[in-house]
């Protein structure tokens, strides 16, 4: 069997337009310290990682015809120094000149006859510090086949050991030995046929909604959902924002023992008050909205599901925030109820396992999470993504990681997409914005911390013992 698309990338690649690109990104903050770290060092670290990774020498190939899925073969004009790009922002660059810059490649396409990756080296920022931008389509990163090149590229040690030499050469794909691999693929693959059919439904479904002057004619008498239906939906634009937001994950510790749940539970507090608080500040108030269905990837073991090369696979779940009821802790209460009979299943995967993966682990579950909620069902209104990663420093050629920032792609239709990344006793927010629907996003990340502090104020309080009762519960005399 050939290196075949499967039905689920291929939906992903048939039905990216470009208002909705299927792309992840990672912005790491990186501080190179006396390392030396520069793009040179860089672009030697990413050649010395990219044989573990042989996808991302690879792009999509259409079969003559049309007999087949397409397949991935090797890019026989792969160059390294196109996927990997140096950048600056004017010095000293801060958030706000890195963030217009993020903003601008999140919103372009990738190019569909190269492998699909870039990364970027964002020299210029203040402190001497650098940023790496890791964008990759959905279709690429599967945690099947292949992992993010990112969970490659970061190490315990400042020092980089080299990992072996890499002799790779191009296999060419040709016209004849397409036609003849599908044909093959055909008749001794019991699943190709039914993918086959599948995938061109998918992709008629893909020319329909794409490009072009007759794919316009088509979309514009084909029904399609409200133009503006509530604050956190619309026709997207071909530009988003972007928001990075860091803050202390002992604060998210400190309400976990006050309160109880778990710090998922807390964050997706923090998220549910946050955009409360964002709903508020505007015109429309709440827009009649007092729970925002959501799906929250989570990390299960099933054995049902795709294995991964991960250890674990990735499912949604769906919750309902809150952002009707005015209690921070109410609130909390009522994620954490949510998720409890996720736990209760006994397919939850620990948080301490996750962080414990080798590399790391956080930029693949941030690829596997945003496909499934690709895929996922429903009324969602929001995708909420968190994963946990290591609690010690990583180092990428000598330079340290100082933050990571996650991007997911938006969904058609959604105006905002949040990923969280905790790493190093930070917990990261990452938030994607349609750039004409959502043009306060900034008030967005403001909401959030107040939401945190909201919150960690309830801890304090919990603190201090109620009137007529002493702090251990017992009446006072």
């Amino acid at each position: 069997m050939s290196d075949r698309l499967g039905p689920r990338d291929l939906a992903l690649l048939t039905r990216e337009t470009g208002t909705a690109p299927r792309h992840n990104v990672t912005v790491d903050i990186l501080d190179p310290g006396e390392s030396g770290f520069d793009y040179d060092a860089f672009l030697d670290l990413v050649a010395d990682r990219l044989s573990f990774v042989p996808r991302y020498r690879q792009r999509v190939q259409v079969v003559p015809g049309r007999l087949a899925n397409p397949v991935w073969v090797d890019d026989d004009r792969f160059d390294l120094e196109y996927h990997v790009r140096r950048s600056a922002v004017p010095r000293p660059g801060g958030l706000d000149q890195l963030r217009d810059l993020v903003a601008r490649i999140v919103s372009r396409p990738l190019d569909r006859s190269r492998p699909l990756w870039e990364m970027y080296v964002v020299e210029g920022l203040a402190d001497g510090r650098v940023a790496v931008l890791s964008k990759a389509h959905q279709a690429l990163v599967d945690g099947v086949d292949t992992v993010d090149l990112g969970q490659l590229l970061l190490d315990v040690n400042p020092s980089s050991a080299t990992l072996g030499v890499d002799d790779w050469r191009p296999r060419r794909a040709t016209r004849p030995g397409l036609i003849l691999g599908a044909v093959r693929d055909t008749l001794t693959g019991v699943d190709t046929i039914a993918q086959t059919v599948r995938g061109v439904g998918g992709s008629l479904a893909g020319r329909v909604a794409g490009p072009g002057a007759f794919g316009a004619l088509l979309q514009a008498v084909l029904p399609r959902r409200p133009e503006r239906a509530t604050p956190l939906t619309g026709r997207l634009s071909q530009q988003r924002r972007v928001v990075a937001l860091e803050t202390a994950l002992d604060d998210y510790r400190r309400i976990r023992g006050a309160h109880g749940g778990t710090v998922n539970d807390v964050i997706l507090a923090v998220v549910t008050g946050g955009l409360r608080g964002w709903l508020m500040t505007r015109a429309e108030s709440l827009g009649g909205l007092r729970q925002i269905a959501a799906v929250v990837p989570v990390s299960v073991i099933d054995e049902d599901l795709e294995a991964t090369a991960m250890g674990t696979q990735i499912a949604p779940h769906f919750v309902e925030l809150p952002v009707g009821e005015g209690s921070p802790v109410v609130r909390l209460h009522q994620v954490s109820y949510s998720f409890e009979k996720h736990r209760e299943t006994g397919r939850a995967v620990a948080a301490d396992r996750l962080a414990g993966i080798t590399g790391f682990a956080p930029v693949t579950f941030h690829a596997m999470g945003s496909r499934v909620a690709a895929e996922a069902s429903g009324d969602v209104l929001l995708s909420v993504c968190n994963v946990p990663g290591p609690q010690t420093p990583r180092y990428a050629a000598g330079a340290r990681l100082v933050a990571s920032y996650p991007f997911h792609p938006l969904e058609p239709g959604h105006a905002l997409a949040i990923g969280v990344t905790s790493y190093d006793k930070k917990v990261c927010f990452g938030i994607t914005a349609d750039r004409d629907l959502v043009p306060d996003a900034d008030v967005i990340g403001q909401c959030l911390r107040e939401a945190l502090d909201e919150l960690l104020d309830t801890t304090h309080a919990r603190h201090r013992a109620p009137r007529g009762r002493s702090r251990k519960g017992q009446p006072t005399t």
